[in-house]
Formats: C-alpha cells, structure tokens, sequence
C-alpha cells in the first residue's frame, strides 16, 4: 500500500479515541510525516521500542494493538490454552498501552494478568514464570527519553523473546492491517467478566522474598547503619527498592523527594539514565547535603543501577558499570568461597562489551565464564540453558557494563532492586571492616591491572539518520589497519554469527596490547556506539590512550 493511501487511512480512521493519536497528524510537517510513516515500528527481539506519536513509525494505540494482536495470533498457534502477564512503568501512555494490549488479548481468548499498579520490569519476567503464563509484556522504554515508549515481550520462560520467535511473530504482525485485523475489547469489561485479572499481592511479596534471599553473609553481621540517598528518577522502583532495602535492615534511608514519585515527563533528568551523571547530578547535591555513604539511583523500569561513593576528597565518585560489576563479582565469590557456598561449575556470564577484567576475577574464583552478545535476553537465555539441564544453581552472577545486574536466576532479566540490595550489602561489609568500594576497586587494579572501559553514542535521527548508520558500519568492515596508534590484530564480525552466537551487527577490533574496541548500532535507539577498552599501567597512561582511540574511531563517523 502506498505511504498517501496508508496515511490518508489513518486520517480517515476517525473512531474514538481518535484524539490521542490522529490529531497528532495534523501538527505535523512533511518531514515529519515521512519519518512517521516511512517504515513500520521495528519489532524484534526487544519489542517495540519508539517516539510517541501518530504513524506507522510511531508508538501509539494503533502500532500497540497490532503488535499485541500478531502476539496473540503467534500464542494460539503454540498454546492450547495461552496466557500473558503485562506490567508497564511511570512513561507517558505506559497504562494507556498496557490496557490496550490486555484488550486485544482478552478479545482474543487470551487470558490476562495484569499488575494492579506500575511496576520493574524484572516483576514482568518473575510473574510469568511464577503464574506460568504463556508470554510477558511490560510497557516501557527503559532509559530513553520522555518521549520514548516501548513495548518488550517475554517467553514462557520468563526471558525476552528469542531472535527466531521474534521472527515468527513479526511474521505475523506483518499479516495485519492495523485497522481492520485488530481485535479490541474493553478493558474494564474484562476485569468485569474475569478474562483480565490483577495479579495478587502474594506474586510481589514472592518477588521480594527472592530478592531478599539473594544475600551473601550467611549469617555474618554487618554495619546497616549506613546513611543511602535513593533516587527512583520518577519511576517503578521507590516501592520496591526502599521496601527491601528496609525489610533488610536499612532504614537510614533518604530519597531525593523531586524524583521520588512516577513521572513520565522526567522533569528533573531529561535523559534518566544513571549511566550519565546529568541523571545523577540531584542526587549527588543531596548526597552531599545529607553526608550519604552511599548514593543509589535505578532507572524508570528499575533494572538499572547507578551509584556514586565518597573519595579521600570527601566529594562523590560515580562509579561505572563495570567497576560496580566486578566489586560485585568479587565480593559475591569470595563470600561464597569462604562459606563455602561455591556451586559446582559454578558460572558467570557477561556480554562481550562488558569490562575483560571481569572473567580475569571469575577465572580467580574458579568460575567458568560465558561472553553474549550486548543485551541482557542473551545473559537470560543462558541462564535458562543451565535450569534445563537442572544446573540454574551454578549461576553466580551476570552483569552487562550499561548497569545491569542479576545475582540469581529467580529472573531472567536484570534486576534493579537486587541490584541496589546487593551493592548495600557489599558497601556495609566493607564499611564494617573499614574500607571503601573505591579502595576495594584499587585493590582490584592493582591485581588484575588498570583497565579503562568507556562509551560513546553518537545520534542519528530519522530515515537519513537509519541509511547514515548504515554506510558508516560499511566504512567499518574495510580494512583498517590501526586506531589511535594500536594496530588492529584481529576484527570479529558478529554479522555472520560468530562463536555460537546469534547473527548481530557488531564489530570488535582486537587491538595490541590488549586494547579494543567494539562498534554496534543500539537496538532501541537511533545511535551508533562505540565501546573502548584500554589496559594501561594507570588511570592517566589509559585515558590518554582512550583518547587517542576515539579520535580516530570518530573519522569514520562523518
């Protein structure tokens, strides 16, 4: 169908509630239709993740309908009696849609369990596997922007879906007509008839519980005294977070009062990610004015962890994901090892842009490491491979440098408040013996060697953006010889799938002297990263090397 029928289509698809999206059309310009409309919203192994708005390209009642119906025509096909949990977050729209999308479930046959309130998206993941539902869905765009929405599907087994169901279900998907394919039923009428339920309160205290049990002091005492600053940046986790933290022991608990409550718009973080220090800025003013130990912040669906600690200076010190991964990592095994509470073949899994000194620590414990792709399904699906062959109890820990964590196997998707409790539980074990996180990171370094791992994103909006990204992944493949002064050794094409891995549009330059750097258009956003990995005798030897690397690198991004 030609892109003037398609839009005149929705134009003309006057029907309630028509005003939260077709009038959209009418502020728009004819740049701005075209990117509306030049394409369908991907849907792939993340979902649907994309900006607010009316269009093809868009997230909103219509893409979101279509998207739930292609689902449900894939889970009829596959389950005698299928079902599906759904849970969303504080972003704009996040109820609208997650309503929706049980809608056209229950309108399908499909049954419906919803959570009653706005919740993490790893109680997604908990929820199918605890109620056994065919499938999961949690409305979120993670840490984009206000306006971002998404829309992310789970397996059966709790993780997000594979690269071959996403395949079948796109295929299905792509089956409809958005308009006259679609089943819809009321949503307040399902929760009337019973074809949409709320999952009980039990499912979350379950979900608590698991958390909660994630600890490793086996019966040790620690300081919980400790004085934490929480910031929720207006979204899922203030509820959860604070509510384990103090089951726990914590109660010294401040939190930042402007990003305490949910909040779409973000008013304070436009980019509420904890793995940018905009994001965390308020909470290190209020860190200072209530001289923290310890400042927290989780990002809107809460599956990610941001910290920031107190230097010798007396000021605060973000740390990074990976440096916050491998205290973890440490601190998990060597407890573990003293208690003994090792598992047999015990197992850690990372991705493959995740900081290299990380499978050094888990090789020290005597742990087997998996390296993935960049996204956590693929830390999920491996934890998965373990419980089929009744080995889920030798996962030890996974961890991914964009600040996602997961101790136990309870989930298979990073876990925000698992994160933020074991990072206080490893802060208050060292701060019980007298050392800081930064001490105990040093005393890494000065073991395995300093190791700097940075990130860098770069924008490319629209459908000149999408072909921009494209061609600069093509300048990529050709031969290069060197970047910053370090010659290339090797380059591992993921392209083709590689190591056993999925197919993936990734490339990793192997540099001399055991530098490298990683290059990948993101799945959910309209940006191409570039990951460097520098070892070096010190902080300052690396971030000059660093520095030389992404110069070069960047000659290529023009």
């Amino acid at each position: 169908m030609g892109r003037i029928v398609t839009i005149a289509l929705w134009r003309a698809n006057n029907k309630p509630p028509v005003e939260l999206v077709v009038a959209n059309l009418k502020t728009l310009d004819d740049t701005k239709i075209e990117d509306a409309f030049y394409r369908d919203l991907a849907f792939g192994t993340g979902g649907l993740r994309g900006v607010i708005g009316a269009g093809t390209n868009r997230m909103n009642i219509y893409t979101v309908a279509k998207a739930s119906q292609g689902l449900a025509d894939y889970l009829k096909k596959i389950f005698a009696e299928p079902s599906v949990t759904i849970g969303y977050d504080s972003r704009i729209k996040s109820d609208v849609f997650a309503k929706v999308a049980a809608g056209v479930f229950a309108a399908n046959g499909i049954k419906v369990n919803i959570w009653p309130a706005l919740m993490p998206v790893p109680t997604v993941s908990f929820a199918t596997r605890y109620l056994h539902t065919s499938a999961g869905v949690m409305v979120t765009a993670s840490h984009n922007p206000s306006k971002y929405n998404g829309y992310k599907v789970y397996g059966a087994d709790g993780c997000q879906i594979t690269t071959e169901a996403a395949a079948e279900i796109l295929g299905e998907i792509e089956k409809l007509d958005i308009f006259a394919d679609v089943k819809t039923s009321d949503f307040e009428a399902g929760v009337t008839n019973g074809s949409i339920q709320y999952i009980p309160d039990e499912v979350y205290s379950a979900f608590v519980e698991q958390v909660k049990s994630q600890s490793v002091l086996f019966g040790e005492e620690v300081n919980k005294d400790v004085a934490i600053v929480y910031s929720p940046l207006n979204g899922t986790g203030l509820k959860p977070v604070t509510r384990t933290l103090k089951e726990m022991g914590y109660t010294n608990i401040t939190v930042v009062k402007e990003q305490e409550q949910p909040d779409g718009n973000f008013p304070t973080c436009p980019y509420p990610n904890p793995e940018i220090k905009e994001a965390m800025a308020l909470g290190m003013k209020y860190a200072r004015k209530c001289n923290a130990d310890l400042l927290l912040a989780t990002d809107p669906d809460c599956d990610r962890v941001g910290i920031a600690v107190k230097n010798k200076a007396g000021d605060y010190e973000l740390l990074s994901g990976n440096q916050t991964g491998m205290l973890l990592l440490d601190y998990i095994c060597s407890q573990r090892v003293k208690h003994g509470k090792m598992p047999a073949d015990p197992v850690m899994v990372k991705t493959i842009v995740t900081m290299d000194m990380g499978e050094q620590i888990a090789t020290h414990y005597g742990l087997r490491t998996i390296n993935v792709l960049t996204g956590f399904k693929f830390i999920g699906e491996q934890i998965g491979k373990l419980e089929k062959q009744s080995k889920a109890d030798n996962y030890v820990f996974g961890f991914e440098e964009s600040y996602g964590y997961l101790t136990g196997s309870y989930v298979r998707d990073k876990d925000g408040v698992d994160g933020a409790y074991m990072i206080c539980e490893m802060f208050s074990y060292y701060a019980t013996k007298g050392i800081s996180l930064l001490e105990k990171l040093d005393e890494l370094y000065k073991t395995y060697g300093y190791c700097l791992n940075t990130l860098h994103s770069y924008e490319f909006d629209g459908s000149a953006g999408f072909a921009k990204m494209q061609s600069i992944m093509q300048a990529f493949r050709g031969d290069i010889k060197e970047f910053g002064g370090k010659k290339v050794v090797k380059l591992l094409d993921y392209a083709p799938g590689l190591d056993g891995l999925p197919k993936s549009d990734v490339l990793k330059f192997l540099l001399e002297d055991n530098c490298s750097i990683v290059v990948r258009p993101s799945g959910t956003e309209p940006k191409l990263k570039t990951y460097i990995s520098v070892s070096a005798k010190n902080k300052e030897a690396a971030e000059t090397v660093e520095a030389e690397i992404r110069k070069s690198a960047e000659e290529y991004l023009k």
